[in-house]
């Protein structure tokens, strides 16, 4: 059986929109939208779930692979 690895958002600032709908449904709140520019997110916060990539109306978010 093997480990599940873990994940965390990450936000292509330059693409983000800053339009919040992942702020909004992020369950610990690790995003935040700063200065209404983009998205930004605490990776020591986000547990990696996924609802804001799926969210993203820009598609800007994407999980990727933490090292333990």
């Amino acid at each position: 059986m093997g480990t599940r690895k873990k994940r965390r958002a990450v936000v292509d600032a330059g693409a983000c929109v800053a339009c919040g709908c992942c702020a909004k449904v992020c369950p610990v709140s690790a995003i935040e939208v700063w200065r209404g520019i983009r998205a930004v997110v605490n990776g020591e916060v986000c547990v990696g779930c996924g609802r804001c990539e799926r969210e993203c109306p820009a598609s800007v978010i994407e999980l990727q692979e933490v090292q333990p």
